[in-house]
């Protein structure tokens, strides 16, 4: 399998984690599941850096150029 086909599947895998992130916050932040403010901002932070990534991947993977290996 060429790179920029895994660098793009794990682009989409980073998404889709992003996904279950930003379903958690919601979670937290409406009362559903325990934690506080510094759970929220935490996972806020991940999910921007899961967001960036799955954004950089994708583009660089549709340019067909390889950043992973």
């Amino acid at each position: 399998m060429p790179a920029e086909n895994i660098q793009a599947l794990v682009a989409l895998g980073l998404f889709l984690l992003s996904l279950v992130v930003a379903r958690m916050i919601n979670n937290i932040s409406t009362g559903k599941w325990p934690g506080n403010g510094a759970w929220v901002v935490y996972l806020r932070m991940l999910l921007g850096f899961l967001f960036t990534g799955a954004i950089v991947l994708g583009f660089y993977s549709f340019a067909g150029k390889n950043i992973l290996f």
